[in-house]
Parts: C-alpha cells; structure tokens; sequence
C-alpha cells in the first residue's frame, strides 16, 4: 500500500476516530464485551468509493482511548457481500459475537440481510449466511437494508430500513425465538414522505436503530432518497404515528449507531461526513471521521412533543489537558474546547486574517447559528451555515454552547441537548485565536487517542 502524503495535516481529526489512509463511513454494531467497547465501522482502504466496504474495528475500555485493529469482516468473494460488507450491528450470542449486516451485491435491488460469527470477540467473522428472502413483491418494498437486532427475554427483536414503491419510508419488525428463523411481525413504523423541522422525511430509511431510554424505545433513522441519496437523521418514539425530529442540525452527522447498554449506559455514535468536494479528500488520501460518543436522553419540547437530545459523553472530560483559561484571545492548537456561559454573543474561531467560523449565541431567540463561509479560502471548502433552535436549558448545569474543535471536525452542543456537527478546512494551520463572549473559556485537549493494533 502507498501512502498519500497528505497537504494539510492539520485538518486530521486526532481524539475523534479516523484513518490514516483510506475512507470511513457508517459506525456499526458497538458491543461491550468484559469491560471493552467494541466499535465496527465501514471503511475502504483507499479513498475510492469504488473499492468495496469491509467492517473496520477499532476498542476501547474508556470510550475515550481507541485502538485500531485488523478489520474484522471483508466481502467474501462470488458470494452474497461479494460487493460490500454494509451497515448493521452485533450481539452476544453465548461466547460468540453474532454480527446481522446488509450484504450488498452491485445492481441487485434489494440488499441481502446476512448474518455471520466471531468466535474470537468480534476480531473476525466467519463467511455469511442468508437471514431472509426478500419480501414478496406483492409487499411493495423497493430498498430493504442495515438489520439492528437486540435481546429480548429469550429471543431477539429486529427492524430494517426500507422504503415502499409508493414513496413511503419505514422499518420493518421481525422477532426470532433461535436467531436463525426470524417471523415478520409487521411494520414498526412508516410514514408519507414529508418535511419536518424544514428537511426531507425521505422515501426511505436507512440505519434503523432502536435505543431505550427511561423506559421508552425510541427509533432513529436516516431519511434516504433514491435521487438525493443521504438526507438527514431523524428520531421519534416508536408506538403511533411517528413524530419526527432531526437528531443534529449540521450537514455531518449520518448514519447514527447505538450501544444499548454498557457500563457507559446507552451511548450514541455517528458517523461525520466530509464537507469538502470529492476532488480534494481523494487528493489527501482520507475521508470520514467518527464522532464523539454522545449521551442521550428524552426531553419534552414545547407543542412538539418528546425528543431525543444528547451531549458529549461524561468519560470525554478526560480528554482536558490543564485547566481552563480565558477564550477571548486565547491562542489555540487543533484539538480545542470552548465553554460559551448563558449570554448572548459571537464565538469567532479566527484561522487567519481571511479564515474564520463564525458561532453566534442568541439567547433570547433560542437559537445558536454557525456560519461557515469564510472558513476556508479554498473553494472546494462546503460554505453551507446551520443553525439550532431550541437550544437553550436555563435550569440545565450545562455551559450554554459547548464547542469541540478538531482538526476539520467541529461539534457543537447546546444546554438544552441540541447538536451541530460540521466540517472546516481552513489553509491556515494552527496556531488559531479565539474572539468570545465574556465568560467563555477555553480547554486543550489531548490529541493522542487513537493507536494501532
């Protein structure tokens, strides 16, 4: 393999998982096994879209310190992932590790739903069997992909994305009693392509994922469209007419995965797409970064009901270096935190004389706005703005906006649980200066999370 020496090396992510080399996409199946998190990813060893998708791997016991490994699943060939290991999850089975994936076959409609066996915890996964046939044609389905199952009582629970031929999303239910013979139960949930919260409710769902939190199941899903390809997260509570809101209100995070329960509690991870023209990460021999693991919980929100929010996970405080000092000023390194208190403002990240992202606060509006156009002087730099509503929680001890900058990968957090992932990729490397509110403060953070093994 030939490295790609990369031009700006300060735009790599270094405490958010990524790759050296190659392309990462979808999280998939995190399991804890005997105190370690176990991560699988999509990933490619070039940055060539037209290599096919093998599960990547990568542990951790801190949620925090990963290490890279082998990867443990690759398409096996003549047979039915001959094209692509992709989206799905794990569970325990006994001793074993028992993966549940999509198959994918280059031109055939409908994925193959597989499953397949580690016996080594989840190092490497023997070849594939077939899980379902694909549902008669009567049933109207025309994409059927990325199975998540979970242990119940004595059998296992399962939903897949799909989409109807009438332009209807939805996620299919089946339960087994043996984990091999699994009996279709009917539709969890479907809905008529519409907009919400002003985005695309697609015509259908990928990466369902099912996380029960203070006693409900919630269900989240990527809208997916057979011209626009990957829209946006959404989650509701399943039981009734799905009432969909977006999960992060950035341009990045797609293709949500959850570990259900661990000694973290349940912990949500995503993956964050590249905000820059394809032309310039192949250049640089990467794309895709994983983010941070999130907590989530369930808030009530005004008229529209129950949401799902989240915020940085606990154990990532032990990424601060030091203690905090004064933002306004501050000159900072890639790998930064900012803390914004309850007060209405701008948080300007300058790169350089002609390079900045621009967060401003306003607290009386409830929102929170990132303004990305002058990030980067290069015009294959995404210059899209975002911006979160309902962002704010006066009765919450969270700071009121929560910044977490690394390398191109910028995460924002707000007091009332909203998130907006995004991407930069400013020409100018660090040292970077911080304009703030007064109040905010500003952490280094460590940089050195994520090794080989």
């Amino acid at each position: 393999m030939v490295l790609v020496e990369a031009r700006f090396p300060h735009h790599r992510p270094k405490y958010h998982l990524s790759l050296s080399q190659g392309y990462l996409n979808d999280p998939n199946g995190p399991i804890e096994i005997d105190g370690t998190t176990h991560l699988f990813f999509q990933s490619r060893p070039f940055a060539d879209l037209r290599v096919a998708v093998q599960w990547g791997r990568a542990t951790s016991t801190d949620l925090v310190h990963w290490t890279l490994h082998r990867p443990a699943m690759s398409p096996t060939p003549g047979g039915l992932d001959s094209d692509g290991c992709w989206s799905g999850n794990t569970v325990l089975d006994g001793g074993r590790v028992r993966a549940f994936y999509s198959g994918h076959i280059a031109d055939r409609p409908l994925e193959h739903l597989l499953t397949a066996v580690s016996d080594d915890r989840g190092a490497s996964f023997g070849p594939p069997e077939l899980l379902l046939d694909d549902p008669d044609p009567s049933a109207g389905v025309v994409m059927l992909r990325d199975p998540f199952v979970w242990p119940d009582g004595d059998g296992l629970q399962m939903v897949v994305g799909c989409g109807f031929a009438d332009g209807t999303p939805g996620i299919r239910h089946y339960r087994s009693t043996d984990r091999r013979t699994w009996r279709y139960v009917g539709d969890i949930a479907a809905l008529p392509r519409t907009t919400v919260d002003g985005v695309d409710t697609g015509e259908g769902w990928e990466c369902p994922q099912v996380i029960r939190i203070d006693g409900r199941e919630v269900a989240l899903v990527c809208a997916w469209s057979f011209a626009e390809g990957p829209g946006t997260v959404l989650a509701f509570p399943l039981g009734g007419t799905p009432q969909p809101h977006v999960v992060d209100a950035g341009d990045s995070f797609y293709a949500p995965s959850v570990l259900r329960e661990s000694t973290h509690g349940p912990v949500l991870f995503g993956w964050l797409r590249e905000g820059r023209d394809d032309e310039w990460w192949q250049e640089e021999g990467w794309a895709g970064v994983l983010s941070l693991p999130r907590k989530v919980w369930l808030a009530a929100s005004g008229t529209t009901g129950v949401r799902l929010r989240s915020e940085p996970h606990p154990a990532l405080a032990a990424l601060r270096i030091g203690g905090p000092q004064e933002a306004d000023g501050a000159r900072i390194g890639g790998q930064t935190e900012v803390l914004v208190p309850d007060v209405s403002g701008r948080l300007r990240i300058r790169f350089g004389d002609d390079e900045g992202v621009d967060i401003d606060v306003d607290l009386e509006a409830g929102t929170v706005e990132v303004d990305r156009s002058h990030a980067s002087l290069d015009r294959r730099a995404h210059r899209d703005g975002a911006v979160v509503t309902d962002a704010f929680d006066g009765d919450s001890e969270r700071p009121a906006v929560r910044v977490l900058l690394d390398g191109s990968t910028l995460e924002v957090f707000t007091s009332g649980g909203r998130s907006l992932s995004t991407r930069v990729y400013p020409l100018a490397p660090p040292p970077w200066r911080i304009e703030a509110p007064s109040g905010a403060k500003v952490w280094r953070l460590d940089g050195t999370i994520t090794g080989g093994g």
